[in-house]
């Protein structure tokens, strides 16, 4: 038996040289297009290419120290180790190590997002990058999707809810105090390089309270996240404008926070039983042998819930685990499920 491959019917002969070319493994030079610059119309806060004036880069010394600074021709940055001149970083590749004056070396990248967030200007506390992968992540945030999220804080969040959603999504962001409005304003609007004065096209910030804002616009959405100190009074408002199958996320620092919440939720009855989690995260220090838990951890930072929206009239099943006993004893004084009697 031959072990030849047959040639497909309407196949025509190749030769040796044109074979090599449409092997993948075959060496050639990439196309120019490869090397082109993320399109504008994506809003990714991201380039490619050469450093241009304008863009931001993040410079690491050899002590792991950090500074963001925006390239303007004909500066010059100054460390206590001496002075960089930004056109000596102006039109070269990301991912080099300059020297300044006094011979500090300083490694050049563009800064990722989740390294602008944790150094940006803050007005209010920012949702570290680790809760911020927990909420894309198990809050199912998909392109094209509708999400509200209450508390802008400094930005952070936004950023990575705007980065999920894409160009063809929305964000609509409540914030009630001015000042932090306007420092997240600044903070999304620097990651994403927009023309001065305008927001990403998918984004709508507002000044005011969720719970009484959101019931007026009329609004549905697929996803709503709640980073405040009182998520609860926000769960009858949210449950109206979630679409079933939406989920509602709660971000909250205390486990005080997190019973009312979790509480609220249960008693109201048009959501799937809530889930509540922390998660924490630990480096490595890993040389030859000398492999070991690194001596920093971010360790709490928030707890998240999370439950799904139920269709108009319908509840979830009841649970069947038992309370704790105790659980809502004498000294309990937050909500209480319909089947629990006080004590």
């Amino acid at each position: 038996m031959s072990d030849a491959v047959p040639t497909p019917p309407d196949a025509s002969p190749t030769t040796p040289s044109e074979e090599a070319a449409a092997s993948p493994t075959a060496s050639s030079a990439p196309s120019p297009e490869a090397y082109d610059d993320v399109p504008v119309e994506a809003w990714s806060g991201v380039h490619r290419g050469p450093l241009r004036a304008g863009e931001w880069v993040r410079l690491t010394d050899q002590k792991g120290r950090r500074h963001n600074i925006c390239l303007e021709p004909g500066k010059t940055f100054h460390t206590n180790r001496g002075g960089m001149a930004h056109d000596d970083l102006i039109g070269r590749e990301e991912g080099f190590t300059i020297t300044s004056s006094s011979g500090g070396e300083y490694l050049v990248f563009r800064p990722l997002l989740a390294e602008f967030v944790v150094s940006m200007p803050r007005g209010a506390a920012v949702v570290y990058p680790k809760d911020a992968a927990q909420i894309v992540a198990m809050c199912d945030i998909f392109p094209g999707a509708h999400v509200v999220e209450a508390g802008v804080g400094s930005g952070a969040l936004t950023c990575s809810l705007l980065r999920a959603v894409g160009p063809f999504g929305r964000v609509t962001s409540y914030e009630r105090r001015e000042e932090f409005a306007d420092v997240a304003r600044k903070n999304v609007g620097q990651f994403f390089g927009g023309p001065e004065g305008s927001d990403h096209p998918a984004w709508n910030l507002s000044l005011g309270d969720l719970a009484e804002e959101l019931p007026r616009s009329g609004v549905r959405a697929d996803r709503i996240i709640l980073d405040m100190l009182a998520p609860w009074e926000c769960v009858e408002a949210a449950a109206d404008a979630l679409l079933p199958g939406g989920i509602i996320c709660a971000y909250v620092a205390t486990t005080t926070q997190l019973s009312r919440f979790v509480e609220t939720v249960r008693l109201h009855g048009g959501f799937t039983e809530p889930q509540a989690w922390e998660s924490l995260v630990r480096d490595w220090h890993v040389e030859g042998l000398a492999v070991r838990p690194g001596h920093k951890m971010i360790g709490h930072t928030a707890f998240l819930v999370t439950a799904r929206r139920m269709a108009p009239g319908e509840r979830a099943p009841r649970k069947t685990r038992r309370p704790a006993p105790g659980a809502y004893g004498a000294d309990y004084t937050g909500p209480r499920p319909a089947d629990v009697p006080a004590e």
